[in-house]
């Protein structure tokens, strides 16, 4: 769960969608939902420490019981609900124990949500500790639905006849076993790199995503693969009892329509096209999958969702704000999201909608990395209905309890930050969460914004929550019938291969015709020792696709890869929008606006000014580290 990933996948991604949130273009769609009563509450974790603290510091005093201590701002994780809906696992990381006990390191504990305690005594127990394993990274932590083994990372838990949460699942009956892709002609190493799984609701099928490096740059596709248990390999790596990744189709084929096309000498947007940025789930019947895509609206980022058999692309989210983390109710009918909607992140680049999405040809690897500030998120987690945004209904925020100042340590503290993922309880009542109290360098120093202690037990800086929906009735464990391997909008996978390139228009002088009137004159260039894009000017004549929202003025992009993670990018605004009575600008200052971002680091280097005006109300860039 590192702070960057995800800024990755935009140098290379698209999507879009032909209808609103609807699952159908035929569906009425109804009013948004009133909102409904919430009752919020934290569970219970292991004793806090220092980082630094020594081994031993996780004394008898501290805890009892001897079932380990963790770091109060170490890596951490919640994840999914077990089946019997009352326990959630939780990734930690355990300190200051004698270098020989087995509660160190990063470690999957599942946690008891209804107060209840283990036999031991304790409402958490950890599931790893002591196995071995072999891949150390147990983050997006989700279960099977047989309660009896777990994905981790690129791990499964398995604890065989015994449910991970029964006593009688031990150290000695529990194995971890690898996850392996085959990416070799002859089968050979350790397979391809996976990261961001994501179980199907079948709990047969997997998907995943993969790093692809072209050109220097870092990009991604994502993957939809079957599960099969290996017990004695006889090529690859590890050679001893595995899971296999068999049928794997990529969700993407070249030959697809892509966002922006080219006609002649116009360039065409097609928001229906089928492409996937990042795969982030699937709906919880298991027949979408869930994705960040390339921007509708230029800089807004948001989730889609297409179906694994035909292919409809819908759009989930609208608001001008940046999403990723999403998660579909079981029953689909509902889904929360991770959002920075409510905070202004992003409104100074992003506020102005209706912006056709050609600089984001080059510019998303940037405007998607501006989302964080290093470690600290701006993401609050919010409830949306299947139809998504619409209108004035932008969803409900699920911890807006408490006074909502900074350091009150209330559920709507603004430096308690959401993070990935949010997961619906079984029964479709509950939503767990991960909470991270804005910590040094965000804060504190230089820094602008003071630092809090926590008010949390051991001055954590991590808390996990769970918001119950009080006015829903439980629903019965929804089973889905396994899916076919075949995706007929993907393209299977050969072991060996090479991952394509995204299309993209060539150099060149095009025409975009407003589809309710005007047009707008795009000059594209790129970089001749690449022939990668690196220059996309626009100027807009009375633009409007809607016939209400008419957009004036220039805007170009010019962007400089200085290594694999770190992009210069050069920005020139003047834009000038009408919709009726309402004017928005959206301008940069003399000398434009400069903005050197790594996306490993997410730290905010700009230089010169990026503001947007709305309707009276100026939204301005960060200041720089903040």
């Amino acid at each position: 769960m590192l702070p960057s990933f995800r800024a990755f996948l935009f140098l290379l991604a698209a999507g879009g969608t032909l209808f609103p949130a609807h699952i159908h273009a035929q569906e009425k769609v109804p009013a948004p939902p009133r909102p409904e009563p919430i009752k919020l509450k934290t569970l219970p974790l292991p004793p806090a420490l220092a980082e630094d603290s020594p081994p031993g510091a996780c004394n008898s005093k501290v805890n009892p019981r001897g079932t380990g201590c963790t770091g109060r701002t170490t890596y951490f994780g919640s994840g999914g609900f077990l089946p019997d809906g009352k326990h959630v696992l939780v990734q930690v990381t355990f300190i200051g124990s004698a270098e020989t006990s087995i509660y160190n390191g990063t470690q999957l504990i599942a946690v008891k949500t209804d107060g209840k305690k283990f036999p031991n005594g304790d409402p958490w127990k950890c599931l790893t500790c002591g196995v071995d394993r072999p891949n150390e990274l147990l983050d997006y932590p989700q279960t099977f639905q047989d309660g009896k083994r777990a994905l981790a990372g690129t791990n499964i838990i398995d604890c065989g006849k015994y449910d991970l949460v029964s006593p009688k699942c031990t150290l000695e009956n529990t194995i971890i076993y690898a996850i392996y892709w085959n990416t070799r002609l002859d089968d050979s190493g350790a397979g391809g790199a996976i990261r961001e799984l994501r179980l199907h609701p079948d709990n047969v099928h997997l998907g995943f995503n993969s790093f692809t490096n072209i050109n220097g740059k870092l990009g991604q596709y994502a993957y939809f693969s079957r599960l099969t248990f290996n017990p004695s390999p006889k090529s690859g790596q590890p050679l001893h009892p595995r899971y296999d990744l068999a049928n794997v189709t990529r969700l993407f084929d070249p030959a697809d329509t892509q966002p922006v096309e080219v006609k002649g000498d116009e360039l065409v947007l097609a928001p229906s096209a089928r492409s996937i940025g990042e795969l982030r789930g699937f709906s919880g019947d298991g027949k979408d999958v869930t994705y960040v895509g390339y921007p509708v609206e230029s800089s807004n980022i948001d989730v889609f969702a297409a179906d694994l058999t035909t292919g409809a692309v819908r759009r989930l989210t609208s608001h001008a704000e940046y999403v990723d983390p999403v998660d579909f109710s079981p029953d689909s009918q509902w889904f929360v999201v991770m959002d920075t909607r409510g905070t202004d992140r992003q409104m100074w680049l992003s506020g102005m909608r209706a912006i056709p999405p050609i600089t984001d040809l080059i510019s998303t690897s940037v405007t998607s990395s501006t989302r964080n500030n290093g470690r600290r998120r701006f993401f609050q987690p919010y409830l949306i209905d299947r139809y998504g945004d619409r209108g004035n209904y932008y969803g409900q925020k699920l911890n807006d309890q408490g006074s909502g100042k900074p350091g009150s340590g209330d559920f709507n503290d603004p430096e308690w930050n959401g993070r990935a993922d949010p997961r619906w309880s079984p029964d479709g009542t509950q939503v767990v969460w991960w909470d991270e109290q804005t910590i040094s360098p965000a804060c504190g120093g230089q820094n602008p914004l003071p630092c809090y202690p926590s008010k949390e037990p051991g001055g954590r800086a991590q808390r996990v929550v769970v918001a119950t929906l009080t006015r829903r009735k439980p629903h019965a464990p929804i089973k889905i019938k396994p899916v076919s391997d075949v995706i007929p909008w993907g393209v299977p996978y050969v072991p060996g291969s090479k991952a394509p390139t995204r299309p993209e228009p060539a150099p060149g002088n095009y025409t975009l015709e407003g589809k309710a009137q005007g047009y707008a004159k795009i000059e594209i260039s790129d970089n001749a020792a690449t022939a990668a894009i690196n220059s996309v000017s626009v100027q807009y004549f009375e633009f409007s696709d809607n016939g209400n929202t008419i957009l004036n003025g220039t805007e170009s992009v010019k962007t400089t890869i200085v290594d694999m993670t770190t992009t210069l990018i050069d920005w020139r605004s003047d834009l000038t929008q009408t919709n009726g009575d309402v004017l928005n600008t959206k301008k940069t200052g003399p000398g434009g606006f400069q903005l050197k971002i790594d996306s490993l680091v997410n730290i905010f280097n700009g230089n010169g000014t990026l503001t947007t005006e709305l309707d009276g109300r100026s939204y301005r860039q960060p200041a720089n580290g903040t």
